[in-house]
Order: C-alpha cells, then structure tokens, then sequence
C-alpha cells in the first residue's frame, strides 16, 4: 500500500533555491543534553522526532540531496539565558529523520553538515522549532 502525502506548504518548499524550512510541532526541544531519564523513555521520544521529521521531510517533497547544511532554530518569547549545546540531541534526532526521509543516504560530515543550534528571541510569537535544510553541492 502506498502513502499519500498532502500537498508541498506553500512557501516553505523551494527546489530553486535549494531551501526547505520544516516546522516542528514543539514548542522546546524535545531532547536535551541535561535530561535525566531511563533510556527507553528517551529511545520513545528520539523515536517520536525521527518520524515527525521523516513525515515532515517528506509532506514537504525535499528530493534526495547530494550533500545539504542543517540548521536548528528555536524561536523563544523570552531573553532567559539559554544553552544551544543543550539542544544538540534534538539535532541528532531529526537529522537521524532526514535520512529517514531519503534526503541524504547518511549523516556523515560529507553528506550533512549540522550546525550549531541558534536560539532566536522574537517577542509576542508562539515558541517554536524549525529545521532548515539546504542542498551544498
């Protein structure tokens, strides 16, 4: 039986550019390198984001990729003093999805690079996640 996926987002699906931004459904990250919890637990949630992003990636037509640049923001209402090291898990996680998704056959550092995490403040905005891939060579 094959999947249907719904139609690319406007906007965020663009193969000239070579640019695609997937919005993930979390408000904060989902892993953290600070959390504390017994290892199925954690294999749940890891499992949860590959395959939010694996249907993401695919929901939004991103073709198979020579090699792409990934970048994690996650969009805060607030100026507290936040760590970008602490959410590299959630990275791993949905670039471990990316492949999932057939945009790259690995996530070795010939194939995808993995930015540092940015954390962007905007005011009055819901917190948000969203990955940015784009195609490098």
């Amino acid at each position: 039986m094959s999947e249907v996926l719904p139609p690319p987002l406007p906007g965020l699906d663009d193969v000239e550019t070579g640019r695609w931004t997937l919005v993930l459904p979390y408000e904060t990250p989902p892993l953290t390198a600070n959390q504390r919890m017994h290892h199925m637990a954690r294999h749940r949630h890891v499992k949860a984001l590959r395959g939010t992003t694996t249907m993401l990636a695919r929901a939004a037509h991103i073709p198979e990729l020579p090699a792409c640049r990934v970048t994690l923001t996650w969009f805060v209402q607030t100026r507290h003093r936040r760590d970008a090291d602490n959410v590299v898990p959630t990275l791993k996680a949905a670039c471990d999805g990316l492949v999932d998704a057939g945009v790259v056959p690995d996530d070795t550092p010939e194939l995808m690079a993995k930015l540092m995490p940015v954390i962007t403040h905007r005011p009055g905005v819901r917190q948000s996640l969203e990955l940015l891939v784009e195609v490098t060579a």
